[in-house]
């Protein structure tokens, strides 16, 4: 499946924290932001690869604690004092510049402050010209979202599914699940992909366009 995302997907219906599927592969990283920060703030690392949820998590975690969810940053340091003694999430976190990142960490220690840092990579191993920069992200918690489970997979190509009013059989979910891509964006393509073309959303059809990608015969 090797393909890029050949759909306009930025229209798709807003996802709810209700609409996230827990599995063992995230249930850990769940837990912790359903109740962090504690009244301590600090900062926290949400990592894993993509298409495993983080941007998902994430912006529901700022809906339900008021977080300022900062992405594309590319702040004016005299700009940063305003976000002292708030929650703040950013999105690419690794590509901050980092003055900018420096600053924010310390922040994230006062008083109502917390960081949500997230990124495809743990904060130990993102570049840092700053030494005590360096030392920061070297002693970030982390907690780690692991690629789509089958739990996972399946809850998602349903819910999908019927977001377009389509029933998905247990048999057609079953197939998919063993060979789609390990990702939600992705499952969301075959999704909108089998919605668009018409016919009945059998085996048969999965298999046709799978194909088309270069995916595996029964």
């Amino acid at each position: 499946m090797g393909r890029q995302l050949r759909l306009d997907l930025q229209s798709a219906i807003p996802q709810t924290r209700d609409d996230f599927v827990v599995s063992p592969a995230n249930e850990r990283a769940v837990a912790m932001l359903d109740t962090w920060p504690s009244s301590q703030g600090g900062v926290l690392a949400l990592v894993g690869p993509e298409g495993s949820g983080k941007s998902h998590l994430a912006s529901n975690w700022a809906e339900r604690t008021g977080a300022e969810f900062l992405q594309d940053v590319a702040a004016d340091l005299a700009d940063l004092p305003s976000l002292e003694g708030r929650t703040v999430a950013i999105d690419d976190a690794d590509r901050v510049d980092d003055e900018t990142l420096f600053h924010l960490i310390n922040q994230a220690h006062m008083p109502g402050g917390g960081l949500l840092l997230i990124s495809r990579r743990r904060p130990a191993a993102w570049s840092a010209e700053l030494p005590d920069l360096r030392s920061r992200l070297d002693a970030i918690r982390v907690i780690e979202l692991g690629s789509p489970d089958d739990v996972v997979l399946w809850g998602v190509l349903d819910r999908f599914f019927r977001q377009r009013s389509i029933t998905p059989s247990p048999d057609l979910l079953e197939y998919l699940v063993r060979r789609i891509e390990r990702s939600v964006p992705h499952a969301r393509e075959i999704v909108a992909r089998m919605a668009a073309d018409h016919r009945p959303p059998t085996r048969a059809l999965a298999r046709e366009l799978l194909e088309q990608d270069g995916g595996e015969n029964d």
